[in-house]
């Protein structure tokens, strides 16, 4: 059995990952407020907003803490293919979830079927990723130990919605955020547990990329895009502010007349 190190920079990746759950679960919960308050096609770019922002920053969670993730006599690579489409998995997921909570009259079935839905896509979004890494010997898991992080994940997910529904306040959404982002953390450290690695020591060279190849910068990239995407919804008008600043026009059109 190889031995798993799944902090081997310290504390740098399991505390980055956990901001990058807070940011995304921040800013999804955020945009599904502000998608609740409007219709139309603002309904629908806010959702898409949001989904993009929780799909993100659960993605983004878990390859972050994966850069710090080491076996002892093996490198590791990562399919290229295989980690771009966890990254898909999670977005259309999250979407699926939120379009269900934000258009649904039904809203406690909506997050019930949402929060199962998108738990379980969580979950494929992570087994996904593992399944996308390459190195020299063979990869099992803990059965108990997988199922219990798949029951994290539907639990987190349906809180998200819950939230996403619920929760008003910049306060209120921050606190959520916080507990989001160690749901998450959670589900992907109860996973990585599950995971016993049997090395083979080989001398062949393992195809795909290492991980500052291809996920250091894609993670990167798109914590950049949390991030800005933060000041932008952080910057735009409640719908609240643009109804206050309209009623506070009218008198004054009306005394120009």
């Amino acid at each position: 059995m190889g031995h798993l190190d799944h902090a081997a920079f310290g504390w740098l990746t399991p505390v980055l990952s956990y901001l990058m759950a807070c940011t995304g679960a921040a800013l999804g919960l955020r945009c599904t407020v502000r998608a609740l308050a409007v219709t139309g096609r603002s309904r629908r770019n806010w959702l898409l907003t949001a989904a993009s922002a929780i799909g993100t920053g659960i993605w983004t969670m878990h390859f972050v803490a994966m850069l710090g993730f080491r076996v002892s006599g093996t490198d590791i690579r990562y399919d290229v293919p295989l980690t771009i489409l966890s990254l898909v998995v999670a977005m259309a997921v999250v979407c699926a979830g939120v379009f269900a909570v934000g258009y649904s009259r039904d809203r406690n079935r909506a997050l019930l079927l949402g929060g199962l839905t998108t738990g379980l896509g969580v979950a494929s979004m992570h087994y996904l990723g593992m399944a996308a890494v390459r190195l020299h010997g063979d990869v099992t898991y803990r059965p108990l130990l997988v199922g219990l992080s798949v029951l994290i994940a539907v639990v987190a997910a349906t809180a998200a919605l819950w939230a996403g529904l619920n929760i008003k306040s910049p306060l209120a959404v921050t606190l959520a955020s916080l507990v989001m982002g160690a749901a998450v953390s959670s589900m992907h450290y109860t996973g990585m547990l599950a995971v016993r690695v049997r090395v083979a020591p080989s001398g062949e060279v393992l195809p795909g990329a290492t991980a500052m190849q291809f996920i250091f910068p894609l993670a990167v990239g798109l914590g950049s895009y949390l991030f800005l995407t933060s000041a932008f919804v952080a910057l735009s008008p409640t719908a609240g502010e643009r109804e206050a600043s309209a009623s506070a026009q009218r008198p004054v059109q009306s005394a120009a007349r």
